[in-house]
């Protein structure tokens, strides 16, 4: 018995010497950049970093379009962005990442009302919930963390690319994550359920991002839209609620405490959206408020053009599309 007590014991003071460890060394954005007749899209904007993230921006002065799939939690959002920050121009859209037919709907929109885009955050995502298959035939997880993000991305560069100048780049930022590390490419079983451990699928969609960027970046040189991603780290949100009612709360509890509270998550999106030096380079990886490095195959050309090619056939881009978004 009391063997077990000094274990706990142990655990216990070494989780309080990592959290003030982590606690001591977040950095915070210190950009003082306004966003006063900028456009800034947020996917996933109504909860957890994404809503911390919309706050910023709405705070800065920009007009935010704050979307998630959910009516209820996107009107709370939106009313939650106001009330703070004073800024009525908070706009709430439905997007359903799980679905081409709701990103297509969405990009139209966008592209029919908004006259421009400077920032889009990629921050949607879902945690190991329970996997099927879409009506788009692709993997659950895959598509809202991965070809959805892709889809939408694609969609929206006319407009990024009209927004854009040469001193201010229309910046692109994907949320990605330490897990990308234990990620996988592997397009015969890419989309298969029940296939992959649910961590290493998420892993696997999180690696995508990363090297839907830098492909992404690539073909975007001479142009005025950059495409960054980011590892917010360690963060206690609501992505733990997958876990279960009790087991998501409490997980959330320990992150925020020892890790990254939401809000602390949101510093390195929001400093690569803003940040000078950050708005120079594209298909970077950024952590902590500073340019990182990635898994060593994020940065294989030929397996990230691969990845582009059969993201492009599984999300059926067609070819006119494709060329109207480049042109």
């Amino acid at each position: 018995m009391l063997v077990i007590l000094y274990v706990l014991l142990a655990i216990v003071v070494l989780a309080m010497v990592v959290g003030l460890y982590q606690k001591n060394t977040n950095i915070i954005c210190k950009s003082k950049k306004r966003l006063d007749g900028k456009t800034a899209i947020v996917t996933g904007g109504t909860s957890g970093m994404g809503l911390r993230i919309a706050l910023d921006f709405a705070d800065r002065g920009a007009r935010v379009i704050v979307a998630c799939p959910f009516v209820d939690e996107g009107t709370h959002g939106r009313k939650i962005i106001v009330r703070r920050t004073g800024n009525e121009e908070v706009i709430f859209k439905l997007l359903d990442l799980s679905s081409n037919a709701s990103i297509r709907k969405f990009a139209k929109d966008i592209l029919t009302t908004e006259k421009r885009l400077d920032i889009l955050i990629n921050n949607a995502g879902v945690g190991t919930v329970g996997e099927f298959i879409t009506k788009d035939g692709l993997n659950f997880i895959m598509q809202v963390n991965y070809f959805g993000t892709f889809l939408l991305t694609i969609l929206l560069l006319p407009l990024l690319k009209k927004t854009g100048t040469v001193l201010e780049p229309a910046r692109i930022v994907n949320t990605s994550s330490v897990l990308h590390n234990i990620g996988s490419v592997n397009f015969k079983e890419m989309n298969r359920v029940n296939y992959w451990y649910p961590i290493q699928l998420y892993g696997n969609s999180k690696l995508c991002l990363v090297l839907f960027a830098r492909e992404l970046s690539r073909r975007l040189k001479g142009t005025n839209v950059i495409c960054n991603c980011v590892d917010p780290g360690a963060v206690g949100t609501t992505i733990f609620n997958c876990s279960g009612k009790y087991y998501g709360a409490l997980a959330q509890f320990v992150f925020s405490v020892l890790f990254k509270t939401p809000w602390e998550g949101a510093q390195t999106a929001i400093h690569t959206a803003l940040d000078k030096k950050a708005g120079l380079v594209s298909g970077e990886y950024f952590k902590n408020c500073r340019i990182g490095k990635a898994k060593q195959c994020a940065y294989d050309e030929n397996l990230a053009k691969e990845l582009w090619d059969e993201s492009v056939k599984l999300v059926k881009l067609c070819e006119d599309e494709l060329e109207e978004c480049f042109q």
